[in-house]
């Protein structure tokens, strides 16, 4: 048998090297930008990279966008269409010493005459320290900083790099483009995928807007031998769905609530419990939902519906008694009655604008008239002097004035015409004009 080391100087022969496969996400990645599947709104020839390719002003970028969606790839083209050595690092591996050396190269690079694209994977991994190390390089042309962060750059990223970068945000890809993609894939592997047209939506479907994720689903179907074409069942038994992007701590987590909170402010029920399903799968803890929707109760139903807020804890108290799963349906119930009830924010604007109010008037004090007079020094100085005892006046009411003196009476609550709110105008209405009449 041959030696693998025949070949001179020690060497392994070329002829006995066998290159191993590559995967199916790899030898589909893109040669030019028109060959990247979506992100119109970031290419297109009116778009930003468009626009800076075409007037040949590059600056640096921030790609922000979820998992699988062309980050890397384009950065590593947009280096080939302006000539620039493209270095990659990521935010997970590198440190300070080996970003010196990412930077001292850079310079050499520059005195011979060559740019450098430095893209940096997860570049909100990086401290504040290491992203501030980026500026000077950024500032006099050494490099030209490409950074892809799935999260939100607003909270993530210093400001100072941000101002020195143009933040384009990539979308997940529709399923038109996974379709694109899945077609673009059969024609490499030269056979098309033996799926029904309902599995092959539902292949499309577990990709989750993920382009890379659906290249490895398409790999691992494409390697079945089957006869004929597997209907969504078959794909469903042999294929684990994958799991919905959700991170209780970033983005995501946010903006489900966000969508949740919006649609039952929007009386809509079903969006309602569509989110609040969402949250559910993606794992988050029923107790933070509780208390959301709590506060929903109390910020946008509030006294248009007095009831909210106690079906709301009721909901909150069965979970904890119960708990996972059969809990879970008190809180969807309790979403359903918030989204359904009548809507006020007036009780929260209210709030608001009296805490600015007393903001403002700092420590003005009550007017003396209700204030107590425990003891004759007290009395002496006018306390309680004139105070009218209300069940003692005509309606119960004397229509007093009981903000500092030389404060104009503001109105902070306005209730609405809306659930029992209206008749909580109805009342504030009477007490107005009694008070109007004594004088108050």
């Amino acid at each position: 048998m041959a030696d693998l080391f025949d070949s001179p100087a020690g060497t392994i022969s070329s002829a006995s090297v066998v290159e191993a496969p590559r995967p199916l996400a790899d030898r589909l990645r893109p040669r030019a930008l028109t060959d990247v599947i979506g992100q119109e709104q970031v290419l297109g020839a009116e778009a930003p990279l468009g626009v800076m390719l075409s007037s040949g002003s590059l600056s640096s970028l921030v790609f922000w966008g979820p998992p699988g969606v062309g980050k890397t790839t384009i950065a590593r083209l947009l280096a080939d269409e302006t000539d620039l050595h493209f270095v990659q690092i990521s935010a997970i591996f590198t440190g300070v010493p080996e970003l010196r050396k990412v930077f001292e190269a850079a310079k050499i690079r520059r005195q011979n005459g060559q740019g450098t694209l430095l893209f940096v994977d997860e570049i909100h991994r990086f401290n504040k320290a290491q992203q501030d190390g980026f500026l000077p390089h950024m500032e006099d042309g050494t490099i030209l900083l490409v950074g892809a962060t799935t999260e939100n750059p607003s909270f993530e990223l210093n400001a100072a790099l941000l101002s020195r970068s143009q933040v384009l945000v990539l979308e997940r890809l529709s399923l038109a483009d996974l379709e694109r993609l899945a077609q673009r894939a059969e024609q490499e592997l030269g056979k098309a995928l033996p799926l029904d047209g309902h599995a092959r939506e539902a292949l499309l479907e577990m990709a989750d807007g993920d382009g890379r994720a659906l290249l490895n689903l398409i790999e691992q179907v494409a390697a079945w031998t089957v006869k004929g074409k597997l209907d969504s069942e078959a794909l469903a038994t042999r294929l684990m769905r994958r799991a919905a992007k959700y991170d209780k701590s970033g983005d995501e987590h946010y903006n489900l609530i966000s969508a949740l909170h919006k649609s039952v402010r929007g009386s809509d029920p079903d969006a309602a419990l569509y989110w609040f399903a969402r949250m559910l799968e993606g794992g988050e803890d029923p107790r933070f939902l509780a208390r959301r929707i709590t506060r929903m109760a109390c910020e946008d139903i509030a006294l248009a519906d007095p009831q909210a807020q106690g079906v709301c804890l009721n909901a909150w108290e069965t979970y904890e008694r119960l708990g996972s799963p059969e809990g879970e349906l008190a809180l969807a119930q309790a979403v359903i009655y918030l989204a359904l009830a009548p809507k006020t924010n007036a009780g929260y604007a209210a709030y608001k604008a009296a805490r600015a109010l007393a903001k403002q008037t700092g420590s003005e004090p009550p007017p003396k008239h209700i204030l107590n007079a425990p003891t004759s020094l007290m009395a002496d100085q006018g306390y309680g002097a004139g105070y009218q005892y209300d069940h003692d006046a005509e309606d119960g009411f004397s229509g007093q004035n009981y903000f500092p003196e030389g404060l104009k009476r503001p109105v902070l609550y306005a209730p609405v015409e809306r659930g029992y709110e209206r008749e909580l105008k109805r009342r504030l209405d009477y007490f107005a004009k009694l008070r109007s009449q004594r004088g108050g």
